[in-house]
């Protein structure tokens, strides 16, 4: 089904209710923020196979390794009787995942390039039905100019982030050279941090500028990006529409390849890191679009909102290692954001383009050593806890606390008018099982303390709902969006059928442009998703690809 309107995706927010005795376990809360009347976002995942996609044991393949990955996979998301949301565990009926969509025959691998595209923008705009588990899978099975079939995984985000949901697909995968060696994947390890270094002197006094410029930054950064979130947009341009309800609008899905190898050059070369120049190549490219093949200044002032994982980890841990109680790596949403402002592009600067890569490192380094990113991840996870449900809580503090007075207060006024003490099963179970009042005890009970519960389960819902705004604002005031994710270094195999190349993108997001990346056997998928009918697709793959080889060739000629 389409969302079609803003209005229309609202009033179809499902309102199920989870009865006691239920199998459950709580949502968490940045899971609810992502799946709220405020924001609604999925992941799309394609795998491109080298061979024609037979279908036949798909249902046995997902009710074997899928479902089994993690309980979410199999649960609905319902509301208690505190309007907390639960994964509620389901029986799932496989073929009502399972889409296998009927493209015209005998077309050339283009034309089907260009159905291709087009379910992909029709798939990100349909909402996940909330009245089974919130996903979906696609199965293409006609050849693209780039594979000769497609699987297609619809995730709902609040089913964990990138690093999750990486895990779990790997759990379904193998190496199509040897199944009982593991897959590996690159060095997650980052470089010191100029701060840790100069911490490792003997004089302290040396360490004193440092470490106050240091506090200044993130001073700095962290207000600047409570600002951006809350009140300061980025200038309409080619790359942000601005429009209410960006997130409703269709968009349009493509992908570029560049060499891993050609990038490690330019590392090398320059002294930096891969991600400095990925961000520089993006940035540069960016604004090469925007520019338009025009000589004036292109000064929009713009921001790039990098999502960053804020687990400590050196690498990708198994699914059961992830759900285990306090793991290291958990399962979930773990992330915090960076505002990274894309730099000017001058007549001058645009004979440089090695500029942007050390002005995208520049940047990054700052604002790394500032500490903002970690005060981020920290006010989210701040949010959360005084918003919602943690993990192991059914409802959040502040309900909790005010549930617990009222129903003191309850049964006081209960056994002072009846000089008894009511079964807890009278108070808690009405005839259906479910934990409520039932008629008679409501009765009894002054009309206040109803309207206080009552009032106290709207005030929670309220702040959850805050904390959706804060994130929809955080994405809707910048410009554009970067992730990535790393993939492994050997091919990869489902069911043998062996992967060509994989990207993912990130649907549902208040942006007009938001862009993803995964590396895979020496590749690097950037995949491009813009808002149709506003953003050039094929200009601005174009610009990025212009971007790369400026960059590329002025290393060449570096001394």
């Amino acid at each position: 089904m389409n969302i079609g309107s803003e209005a229309q995706y609202r009033n179809m927010v499902n309102e199920l209710n989870v009865d006691e005795g239920e199998s459950s376990e709580p949502v968490s809360p940045t899971g609810q923020y992502f799946n709220s009347s405020v924001l609604s976002i999925c992941v799309l995942a394609v795998l491109d196979s080298d061979i024609p996609i037979d279908d036949s044991p798909a249902l046995a393949l997902l009710k074997d390794v899928f479902l089994p990955i993690n309980p979410r996979f199999s649960s609905l998301m319902v509301k208690d009787e505190n309007g907390v949301k639960q994964w509620k565990k389901v029986e799932v009926k496989l073929e009502d995942h399972v889409n296998i969509p009927n493209f015209p025959p005998g077309l050339s691998p283009e034309s089907y390039d260009n159905h291709l595209s087009n379910y992909l923008s029709k798939i990100a705009m349909e909402q996940l039905p909330h009245n089974r588990p919130l996903w979906n899978i696609h199965i293409i099975k006609y050849p693209t100019s780039n594979a000769a079939g497609n699987l297609i995984f619809k995730l709902h985000h609040s089913l964990g982030d990138g690093f999750s949901l990486m895990g779990a697909l790997l759990s379904c995968l193998q190496r199509a050279d040897n199944p009982s060696v593991p897959l590996t994947f690159p060095s997650l390890t980052s470089a010191p941090t100029t701060t840790s270094l100069s911490l490792k002197t003997n004089c302290i006094f040396k360490n004193i500028p440092n470490v106050l410029w240091s506090a200044f930054n993130t001073v700095s950064d962290f207000g600047w990006s409570l600002l951006k979130s809350s009140y300061v947009e980025d200038d309409i341009s080619l790359i942000r529409s601005g429009g209410p309800g960006v997130e409703f609008k269709p968009i349009v899905v493509s992908t570029m390849t560049f060499s891993l190898d050609h990038i490690k050059q330019i590392k090398t070369k320059l002294g930096v890191t891969i991600n400095d120049v990925i961000t520089g190549i993006i940035f540069f490219g960016t604004r090469l679009y925007m520019q338009g093949g025009s000589n004036k200044l292109n000064s929009e002032n713009s921001t790039a909102l990098v999502l960053l994982n804020t687990r400590n980890i050196g690498g990708y841990k198994s699914v059961k290692e992830m759900v285990k109680p306090d793991p290291e790596s958990a399962w979930g949403n773990q992330f915090g954001f960076l505002h990274v402002s894309l730099p000017e592009l001058t007549t001058v600067e645009s004979c440089k383009p090695l500029d942007f890569v050390w002005k995208a490192q520049k940047l990054i380094q700052r604002k790394r050593n500032s500490r903002a990113v970690f005060l981020t991840g920290q006010l989210l996870e701040c949010l959360r806890k005084f918003t919602g449900p943690e993990r192991h809580q059914r409802i959040s503090p502040t309900l909790h606390c005010f549930y617990i007075i009222s129903r003191v207060k309850t049964t006081s006024f209960l056994e002072s008018k009846e000089r008894s003490t009511l079964p807890l099963d009278v108070l808690n179970k009405d005839a259906k099982g479910k934990k409520t009042l039932d008629a008679k005890v409501k009765s009894t009970v002054p009309h206040d303390t109803l309207e206080k519960d009552t009032e106290m389960k709207k005030i929670s819902m309220q702040k959850r709902k805050t904390t959706a705004k804060y994130i929809h604002s955080t994405l809707k005031n910048s410009s554009m969006t970067i992730s990535n994710v790393i993939g492994p270094v050997e091919r990869m195999a489902l069911a043998n059928h062996p992967i060509k190349s994989l990207y993912f993108m990130v649907v549902g997001v208040p942006q007009s442009l938001t862009i993803t990346m995964v590396s895979y056997m020496g590749k690097l998928r950037i995949a491009v998703g813009t808002e149709k009918d506003y953003i050039d697709l094929p200009k601005f793959k174009s610009s990025i690809k212009n971007a790369f080889e400026m960059i590329l060739k002025a290393t060449h000629e570096t001394v």
